[in-house]
């Protein structure tokens, strides 16, 4: 079993920056697959970024690649997505992501557990 809690959500101006965290609780974490999905009003929940376990290899939407980037640490049991040149168009609940025991997370099938999200608004 494996909690997720996110963090740094808020609300910046387009072209601005944020970093989300997402704190993670249970044994299984440095093992566990890691990602970000998001959420926009009236829209489906969408892939956006995952790490694979001890952080070997990322995956990125094409929406946010060269943008936004995925990292984790496993000493303190949190992943990161550092975002950087927000569009208007990123707004959306952000939501933490892992997937238990192994292998790709990039739709909503491969996902084990989820965090409640935490809100991102880009304003124009």
């Amino acid at each position: 079993q494996v909690q997720l809690v996110e963090s740094g959500g808020g609300l910046v101006q387009d072209g601005g920056s944020l970093r989300l965290s997402c704190a993670a609780s249970g044994r299984t974490f440095s093992t566990s697959p890691m990602g970000w999905f998001r959420q926009a009003p009236g829209k489906e929940r969408e892939f956006v970024a995952s790490i694979s376990r001890r952080g070997g290899s990322t995956f990125y939407a094409d929406s946010v690649k060269g943008r936004f980037a995925i990292s984790r640490d496993d000493a303190k049991n949190t992943v990161y997505l550092q975002m950087n040149s927000l569009k208007p168009e990123d707004t959306a609940v952000y939501y933490c992501a892992a997937r238990y025991p192994f292998g790709d997370l990039r739709s909503l099938k491969d996902v084990s557990w989820w965090g409640l999200g935490t809100q991102v608004t880009v304003s124009s």
